[in-house]
């Protein structure tokens, strides 16, 4: 069973940054793409950033030059620096991870349970 547990959320004001941490831990045999994701009240999840093949990088507009992402492949683990952070940033974040658990299995979607970043002065 594979299971994604983030850290490093919380309020910030606006201008600030915060780090993000997403570790993947369980029965893993590769994870093809880490990333995130977020939710604003009343609103649909939207990519943030993602990192595919431990290199290739894609990112949202509105983020593109604040927020970088990062991975360790050594702990299975996802970054997601987030600086000059604005209240629009505000929202549920939540890691993402396709992965395949055996060398004989499909790869597979996996949700972190989400953390909350709140920009507010």
């Amino acid at each position: 069973q594979v299971q994604l547990v983030e850290s490093g959320g919380g309020l910030v004001q606006p201008g600030g940054s915060l780090r993000l941490s997403c570790a993947a831990s369980g029965t893993i045999f590769s994870i093809n793409a880490m990333g995130w994701y977020r939710q604003a009240p009343g609103k649909q999840r939207e990519l943030v950033a993602l990192i595919i093949g431990g290199e290739r990088t894609n990112y949202a507009d509105p983020v593109k030059g604040r927020f970088t992402i990062s991975r360790d492949n050594a702990k299975n683990t996802v970054y997601l620096q987030m600086n000059s952070l604005k209240p629009e940033d505000t929202a549920l974040y939540y890691c993402y991870a396709r992965i395949k658990p055996g060398w004989n299995t499909r790869l597979g979607d996996y949700w972190g349970q989400g953390t909350q970043v709140t920009v507010s002065s």
